[in-house]
């Protein structure tokens, strides 16, 4: 009777497994699945949906990482508008802009895990090569930060009796293409230095990665940056780069990738300045790239 008993017994906690089991499985395939976002563009402080409503497929080594829409014509007019009405952030005083930057840093440095997981995704890079490409995007924000409030002008003496003032001023509106190499890291060395001397930026990000990019506003959107002064346009380069370059609104570009030679036939309607980025360029040529020379004539008599 026993025996009967213990191996009733041993029938039962079996079946009960097994029902444990049925519940776990079905719980879980019950369980919500990740949902793919498709990344909007950054125009005026916005998230925006792309105007043709068109997006374009961001692949990595494993397969489709995401999605981003692909700009047009339209949305260039739109982020020019965006920016050229973000002029205040050009006599916004030195050290306040420098402080935005710090904050745009700090926050982005506490979210370096999920940027590095997303440029390894991207880009099949292994986590530690992201992981430094997270850290040196970090690092690039300080240093711009620091030198908002230290690139001073200068006084020179004349041959008459009088003094020049040499006030290093913001361009304007600067149009920005970004290469697909370190996509993170490329951007914010190219976008940083405008923003520290009191640019807005149109930046185009990196076609083949972006997603590092639209990632970034996210940061943006709790660091203080005044709307319209970093708009995010996605997309083809070719549909839309030589639109911002011909559009009067943009006062230079700077290319970090693509031809640069069609860059400057679109932009001689307005004579804007066009610089070939040189990504391994010195701080003090940023810097000369990202302003102009205002000369104050000061005279006094003998």
């Amino acid at each position: 009777y026993m025996r009967a008993l213990s191996s009733k017994s041993q029938t039962e906690k079996m079946e009960n497994v097994g029902e444990q089991k049925t519940t776990t499985e079905s719980s879980a395939s019950n369980a919500p699945e990740s949902v793919d976002r498709t990344a909007k563009m950054y125009i005026g402080g916005k998230q925006k949906r792309p105007d043709g409503g068109y997006t374009m497929d961001v692949t990595g080594p494993s397969g489709t990482v995401g999605q981003v829409g692909r700009g047009n014509r339209k949305d260039i007019r739109d982020a020019v508008e965006a920016a050229s009405g973000a002029t205040k952030w050009a006599t916004t005083n030195a050290h306040t802009r420098s402080q935005i930057l710090y904050y745009i840093a700090e926050n982005l440095e506490q979210r370096s895990a999920e940027f590095a997981a997303r440029i390894s995704a991207m880009t099949g890079s292994t986590t530690e090569a992201a992981e430094s490409e997270v850290a040196d995007a970090v690092s690039e924000w300080f240093r711009w930060a620091a030198w908002a409030d230290k690139y001073d002008g200068a006084v020179h003496e004349t041959t008459m009796h009088g003094l020049v003032l040499a006030l290093n001023e913001p361009l304007g509106v600067v149009g920005v293409t970004c290469p697909d190499e370190s996509p993170l890291c490329g951007f914010t060395r190219l976008v940083a230095p405008l923003l520290a001397m009191g640019n807005s930026v149109i930046a185009v990000p990196s076609e083949n990665n972006p997603l590092a990019a639209t990632d970034l506003y996210q940061v943006l959107e709790t660091s203080d940056l005044p709307a319209g002064v970093l708009n995010i346009v996605t997309g083809i380069h070719s549909e839309f780069v030589p639109a911002l370059a011909a559009h009067d609104g943009v006062d230079s570009m700077w290319v970090g990738t693509g031809d640069v030679d069609e860059v400057q036939i679109a932009s001689v309607s307005n004579m804007k300045r066009v610089w070939k980025v040189n990504m391994d360029a010195s701080a003090d040529e940023f810097l000369r790239q990202s302003t102009h020379v205002k000369n104050i004539w000061l005279p006094h008599g003998v």
